[in-house]
């Protein structure tokens, strides 16, 4: 009678803490408030605190060596030589769509310093759909803004996040980085 009382109470414990721990990573999973609470990893494998941006837009782009869209790879230099100051651009290399970003972190590098002289800053390879998602990517595609919410579509979708790390808009592939639209946001 004893070991089934015990067993009983051992299993009501159990429960109430798988309960708690579920509780406390639905909280987490949810706390955060902007771009700023999250950390990165740089292509180098170096920890980025995306709070050291504050004050600053900021520019994140999912991108891939072998799209029909990487030669935006120029543009996303250009915008970041000329409006650096004040404008952070964040390239976030993704092999989500048809595996068109196959190298690891140091072909991604060595690519886009050779063909495109990319300065900016370089996120390590991340999953930006699915399953697997980045965190960060996870909690930008749900968030409210002018344009639209969801899965990232393809390549090189942008998201344009304010100052106080929120964001303003995000860009389906065709829109250039260098473009109108995005410029007139800055």
């Amino acid at each position: 009678m004893f070991v089934q009382d015990l067993t009983k109470i051992i299993k009501q414990k159990m429960k109430s803490l798988i309960l708690s721990f579920a509780i406390f990573n639905l909280l987490n999973m949810t706390s955060q408030n902007s771009v700023h609470d999250f950390d990165i990893k740089t292509l180098d494998g170096k920890s980025q605190s995306l709070s050291v941006f504050k004050g600053k837009k900021m520019l994140f782009v999912n991108t891939a060596s072998e799209c029909g869209f990487t030669s935006q790879y120029e543009a996303l230099q250009a915008v970041h030589s000329k409006y650096g100051n004040d404008l952070v651009v964040i390239g976030f290399p993704a092999n989500n769509f048809g595996g068109q970003e196959p190298g690891n972190n140091s072909e991604i590098k060595n690519f886009c310093v050779k063909n495109y002289g990319v300065t900016f800053l370089m996120a390590n390879k991340v999953s930006v759909k699915g399953k697997d998602i980045d965190p960060l990517f996870d909690w930008l595609n749900h968030q409210e803004n002018q344009s639209f919410k969801g899965d990232i579509m393809w390549n090189f979708e942008k998201y344009l996040i304010d100052e106080k790390g929120l964001l303003i808009r995000r860009f389906r592939s065709s829109t250039r980085p260098d473009s109108d639209k995005i410029l007139s946001l800055l």
